[in-house]
């Protein structure tokens, strides 16, 4: 069974109610899901899963501040044990929804392989967005099974 990560930062709810529609997306896909938001996410946790999604509010075109220090504590514990581990990424915002320009950014830097389109939420996720969500999640545990 596949081990999927979802690691995410939350101020309003909007991105944790993303995460978990990406959650269900992959557990009703049959993967083993972990969700944590980022203070509580660490290096083994991204070593330990065969995927990882990565969600973070737009905070002034940039990540929210939780996601960021994830990868900060991560990036150099896990070099090497992590490339070409598939991700998606997801993001809620106001209005811009450029802070997957960063997202991205860093996730190259790490090596992880996007396997999906990234989801962009406008505020709290609709129902559209949470379909959106769940067939990221999905498509992760599809690419984490036959990776």
């Amino acid at each position: 069974m596949a081990k999927i990560l979802v690691v995410y930062c939350s101020m309003s709810g909007n991105t944790k109610v993303a995460a978990e529609a990406v959650a269900e997306g992959a557990r009703t896909s049959g993967a083993e899901v972990l969700v944590k938001c980022c203070a509580e996410a660490g290096p083994e946790d991204l070593t330990a899963c065969d995927a990882v999604a990565l969600g973070s509010y737009d905070a002034f075109s940039y990540i929210g501040g939780g996601l960021k220090d994830f990868f900060d504590r991560c990036f150099y514990p896990t070099q090497g044990a992590v490339t070409d581990k598939p991700y998606v990424a997801f993001i809620t915002h106001g209005g811009g929804g450029r802070a997957i320009e960063s997202l991205q950014s860093i996730a190259a830097s790490f090596k992880l392989k996007c396997i999906a389109e990234p989801v962009l939420a406008k505020g709290l996720p609709d129902q559209a967005a949470v379909a959106d969500l769940q067939t990221l999640g999905a498509k992760l545990a599809a690419a984490a099974t036959a990776g």
